[in-house]
């Protein structure tokens, strides 16, 4: 039965399963390691530019990363699942058809985020602490990066139908090749050179939508190619509402994670800013070291949403189980090392983007009260990636809103009882602990296949069900 599969399928459901996570994780983890690159370089161009343009890009940040998160994470996963799950249980057309039900939920979604920021954005700003310059530089910077907004949606969302089908080279292809045109282009276009003119940090948002148009053009031409896995039929454009629905029901469930991981990190940045400019520049340059471990555990959850939901298409449920928790402890190990090395030695980040003290003082209290508890972030990341390939996320959105809660009421009572910053960082600390450990007590509890019991092994857990 599986010897008629696409042989990538077969993979997934038949190879050994930490050498096959790794294996296809490890071009994830080069592209989003050479995305973090990219990124850390374009901060430091705009750091180039003065502490205002700094602090402006880091009100922007949140909004920006909440789109990456929701089109790549929360609704890519959905796609990748759905596609997943109709190869695992051998429904090529369904699986053919959902490429272009993705790509209307992005255009859909993409012209979302455009209109509420150019309508919202300095109600927003202002409200995370942006004043002066500051949110000036904030305004220049969003109404180009959302202006384009429906690029960012298309392209994260034609790699996540080619990650479906558990192909992870080519998008780590595309993304490898446009992040070395990117660095030199951005600097380019920030600074200018010769007959081209300087844009400022408008540069770095320019250069940026250049590179999700040419990557969406690369991986629309790649999966025309017949070795694809899949064969999209992108003419007659029409709503195809059980296809939608099925992205849909995982991804607005992610979706509403996504939002409140953002809303947490927005809260935050809002209570900082009572604090100043200066404090709100080391914050957002220190809590995009959080951001860069998406991007990492998301190396290792891509390809976990596709032999998960290929598994749990086939009906070898086991197998899904155990594959989730082995790739949770490779997450947990790889943020929390990274946590603590960035608690240990602060200044080694943060002096990459500023000198200014009051900037690296905030950024310190920040990394050494969080720092020690990434591991648990992770934790909750690759499982929540794991439950979407499942098809289950009601209890890691409900481990999101409760990081949400803890993170925003926490900082607050910090502030009414003096704790100052350190108090303010506690409190996510605490949020973040809380998250990792719900995601994964409520997973060996038995929430992916029905009423919550005891934390049990995979092979006891199905015993249960099985009762």
């Amino acid at each position: 039965m599986t010897a008629a599969m696409n042989p990538r399928t077969r993979a997934l459901l038949e190879a050994p399963i930490v050498p096959t996570l790794l294996r296809l994780g490890a071009p994830n983890v080069l592209v989003m390691l050479a995305q973090a690159a990219t990124g850390l370089i374009e901060t430091w161009m705009v750091g180039k530019l003065g502490p205002d343009a700094l602090a402006g890009m880091a009100l922007v940040f949140p909004v920006v990363m909440l789109m990456q998160m929701t089109s790549a994470g929360a609704m890519g996963g959905g796609i990748a699942s759905a596609i997943a799950r109709a190869l695992g249980a051998r429904r090529r057309e369904d699986a053919d058809a959902l490429v272009q039900q993705s790509l209307l939920i992005a255009a859909a979604f993409g012209l979302l985020f455009t209109v509420g920021i150019l309508l919202g954005g300095r109600w927003l700003f202002g409200q995370m602490g942006g004043t002066g310059a500051a949110l000036e530089a904030a305004l220049t910077y969003a109404h180009w990066v959302f202006g384009g907004a429906v690029l960012v949606w298309g392209f994260n969302s034609l790699a996540a139908v080619i990650r479906g089908t558990g192909n992870m080279v080519v998008p780590a292809v595309v993304m490898c090749v446009g992040t070395v045109l990117l660095v030199p282009l951005s600097a380019l276009l920030i600074f200018g050179f010769g007959p081209v003119p300087g844009f400022g940090i408008a540069g770095g948002a320019i250069s940026m939508l250049l590179y999700y148009a040419l990557g969406s053009a690369a991986l629309l031409v790649y999966l025309h190619r017949p070795d694809s896995g899949l064969h999209p039929r992108l003419t007659g454009w029409r709503v195809h509402w059980p296809l939608c629905w099925d992205i849909l029901r995982v991804g607005l469930a992610g979706a509403v994670s996504t939002v409140a991981t953002n809303l947490a990190i927005g809260i935050t940045t809002a209570l900082v800013g009572r604090f100043g400019t200066a404090s709100i520049a080391g914050y957002g340059t220190a809590a995009r070291l959080e951001y860069l471990l998406v991007p990492l555990v998301f190396g290792l959850g891509a390809p976990l949403v596709a032999m998960v939901g290929t598994c749990i298409g086939a009906g070898q449920r086991e197998r899904a189980l155990r594959a989730a928790w082995l790739g949770a402890a490779l997450a947990f190990g790889m943020t929390e090392l990274i946590g603590l090395a960035a608690a240990a030695f602060p200044q080694a980040w943060l002096g990459l983007f500023t000198q200014d003290a009051q900037t690296i003082h905030a950024g310190t209290l920040y990394l050494q009260a969080v720092g020690p508890v990434y591991g648990f972030f992770g934790l909750g990341l690759v499982l929540y990636f794991a439950s979407q390939g499942a098809g289950r996320l009601m209890w890691p959105v409900v481990g999101n809103l409760v990081r949400l809660a803890l993170a925003a009421a926490g900082g607050a009572l910090a502030l009414v009882w003096g704790g100052g910053l350190t108090g303010v960082f506690i409190a996510q600390a605490v949020a973040l602990v809380a998250y990792g450990l719900l995601n994964a007590s409520t997973m060996a509890g038995g929430a992916w296949f029905g009423p919550l019991g005891w934390p049990r092994t995979p092979a006891a857990l199905l015993r249960r069900l099985q009762v």
